[in-house]
């Protein structure tokens, strides 16, 4: 059951979380920007509610080139990213400052349209060289995804959206952990164990 349930989820996750692993800086140029304050409010929904006002958040200033921009300068430990205007789904997420050489890095190798394995394999060789670095400490990060549309901002919802929580253990692995490498809807499972990105993940319920 287990088995069928991750098969299940496993798009979801790939798209969610997929480093953000997460997470692009495609033009949103052409499409049409929210304002800021609705930017924000949307993606600090992601994080644990106790942590949402001194976010950091990033976003899309309707009157810049599409990429993203600091919206607010929080003092907080997480940074937040804005729902991508246009995209054909809705997805917001926050992470921990410790992640942000990561994040970033991946946001600039994915603007250049490198495949995923292309990203992974670039940032592991800097992580090699001493270029940047990992977190050595058990990191958080928080995604709310959904269909097109799941904000309202009226109501400061997102309905039908899906939230994950991850933690990064870098290297971690099923065997070092005790954590499988599948699980259901609210249980523990590690993913993309043995790598500098190595991280446990917990798929929970949609928002109402």
């Amino acid at each position: 059951m287990r088995g069928v349930l991750h098969m299940r989820l496993l798009p979801l996750l790939l798209f969610t979380v997929v480093f953000a692993l997460v997470i692009s800086s495609g033009s949103a140029a052409a499409q049409s920007v929210p304002p800021e304050r609705e930017q924000i409010a949307a993606a600090v929904r992601a994080a644990p509610p106790a942590l949402r006002n001194e976010a950091t958040v990033l976003g899309y200033p309707a009157d810049a080139d599409g990429t993203l921009r600091t919206l607010r300068e929080g003092a907080g430990r997480l940074i937040c990213l804005a729902d991508q205007p246009g995209g054909d789904r809705f997805h917001v997420s926050c992470y921990h400052r410790a992640l942000e050489p990561f994040m970033k890095r991946g946001r600039e190798l994915r603007a250049q349209d490198l495949s995923r394995g292309a990203v992974d394999s670039v940032r592991r060789a800097e992580i090699e060289a001493g270029q940047w670095s990992m977190p050595q400490r058990p990191t958080a990060l928080y995604t709310l995804s959904g269909p097109a549309g799941s904000y309202d901002a009226a109501a400061d919802t997102a309905r039908g959206a899906s939230p994950v929580k991850v933690i990064y253990v870098p290297y971690a692995t099923a065997e070092s952990t005790g954590l499988p490498t599948s699980a259901g809807p609210g249980e523990p499972w590690i993913m993309e164990g043995g790598t500098p990105w190595a991280h446990v993940m917990i798929v929970g319920p949609k928002q109402p």
